[in-house]
């Protein structure tokens, strides 16, 4: 399970940044990609990926701002071109969808794949199957905005081999029985109860992507116990006011989140052009004297996401 981000910025492209986008490459854990946000140019930096367009088969879209969506219309275009054929779900607020079949219809744009839109509303619980979890939450900005928290499903535990072979049980077909937690009856008479060799299960991992808000309790709650924290960073601490006005957070805000959330790693996004080059470090740093564990990404940095050891 990989982040990368594709655009860090906020607003307008700059020369350093584009505006923002971040893939989850699930490649190992559902041979999937997500998206989440499609500014302006995303295919453009795709291109500089090893991404697949044909892998992104779901795109999740925070809020409806132009540097969240404006990308939207011609990934979705250049996927079909590129031969993929696979359905693609779209998540978003109310008018995701009319805002994509706009777009497709005035340009005569036609797809050789269907699109599914969900709308989704606060608390929602848009995706739960066997192997992921996800829900949102309203965040607090000028037009309604959405976080969301990604939840890994536990990993069964891995067959005790060892243990086996301890007690003289030959490899084979059977070991696959015990691996699945069937009895087994061996030909020497022995009884195998194969949930006994089975080791504890793997806890999953959990990622919370917040775009564009102010700093609000329920930043917290999304983010809590999370494996990494993806956060909006426009503003500095002493920009405080600034960021309120203009339904943000600084970067200090975004390490409260972290902190209060006791989540193990915080990566800052959405930088405003002010903080080009090296000066985005002002929020790293600025970050990191609330919670340690902090760095401001940029565009195409990736983060492999470990799982935790027992």
């Amino acid at each position: 399970m990989e982040l990368e981000f594709l655009g860090t910025g906020a607003g307008v492209p700059s020369k350093g940044r584009n505006v923002s986008s971040v893939a989850l490459k699930l490649l190992d854990e559902r041979n999937e990609v997500w998206l989440f946000d499609v500014g302006e140019a995303t295919q453009h930096q795709i291109l500089k990926t090893n991404i697949r367009p044909r892998k992104i088969n779901r795109i999740f879209i925070s809020h409806l701002h132009g540097d969240h969506i404006f990308g939207l219309p011609g990934l979705l275009s250049s996927r079909s071109n590129q031969g993929g054929n696979e359905p693609v779900t779209i998540y978003g607020p109310k008018g995701v969808e009319q805002f994509v079949k706009t777009a497709l219809k005035v340009s005569e744009t036609h797809l050789g794949y269907k699109i599914t839109y969900v709308e989704v509303h606060d608390g929602d619980v848009i995706l739960d199957d066997s192997t992921f979890k996800v829900e949102t939450k309203l965040m607090e900005h000028r037009i309604a905005c959405f976080g969301y928290r990604i939840v890994e499903k536990d990993h069964p535990g891995e067959l005790l081999v060892g243990k086996l072979k301890e007690l003289k049980i030959p490899s084979g077909p059977i070991y696959g029985q015990i691996k699945r937690g069937e009895t087994v009856t061996l030909e020497d008479g022995r009884v195998i109860n194969g949930r006994d060799f089975i080791g504890a299960k793997q806890k999953g991992r959990i990622v919370t992507i917040i775009n564009d808000t102010r700093y609000i309790p329920k930043s917290i709650e999304l983010a809590q116990n999370a494996d990494v924290v993806v956060h909006e960073s426009t503003f500095s601490k002493a920009e405080a006011q600034l960021a309120r006005n203009y339904y943000h957070s600084t970067c200090t805000q975004a390490a409260e989140v972290a902190k209060k959330a006791q989540a193990d790693k915080l990566l800052l996004t959405h930088i405003s052009a002010r903080y080009a080059g090296k000066n985005a470090l002002i929020l790293q740093n600025e970050a990191k004297e609330i919670f340690n564990n902090t760095k401001v990404v940029r565009d195409f940095y990736i983060y492999d996401i470990p799982l935790k050891k027992e």
